[in-house]
């Protein structure tokens, strides 16, 4: 992603299989992320759009990216060795269901659907919502 997917207050994101684009509204933590970027990218000399960047300032490539999550994945195992199979069992595809997740119990399964860009719910439900409804109990 770079600056120039930031247009009027949201980030554009194009869906990799529909081609699907999506408007994400830049508020809230993410205002707060895009804001930490900007102000740590300013602090170097070369200058590029995209907004994930090494400590060099240069553009963050999918397998350098690739190389720090399983630098951070192992020393997670280290640090917490009973957790060590759901650390390693665990890959940036989760990701996607627990944010479907967390805004489908937030504001419910369409909003999930919309986030992930699906165009049916029934999709979104199948594959991704693990958690299950929440409930009251009876008393």
């Amino acid at each position: 992603m770079t600056e120039h997917d930031i247009i009027e207050g949201h980030l554009i994101v194009t869906q990799a299989k529909t081609q699907q684009p999506l408007r994400i509204v830049i508020a809230g933590k993410l205002a707060e992320l895009v804001e930490r970027i900007r102000a740590r990218k300013a602090t170097h000399k070369i200058v590029t759009g995209a907004l994930l960047t090494n400590t060099n300032g240069k553009r963050l490539t999918a397998p350098v990216l690739r190389n720090h999550f399983d630098a951070a994945r192992k020393a997670a195992v280290k640090a917490a060795p009973s957790l060590k199979e759901a650390i390693e069992g665990f890959h940036f595809y989760d990701l996607r269901a627990k944010a479907a997740d967390d805004t489908s119990d937030l504001r419910g399964d369409q909003a999930a659907s919309d986030l992930l860009g699906h165009d049916s719910v029934k999709t979104t439900q199948r594959h991704y919502l693990r958690r299950g409804k929440k409930v009251a109990p009876t008393k």
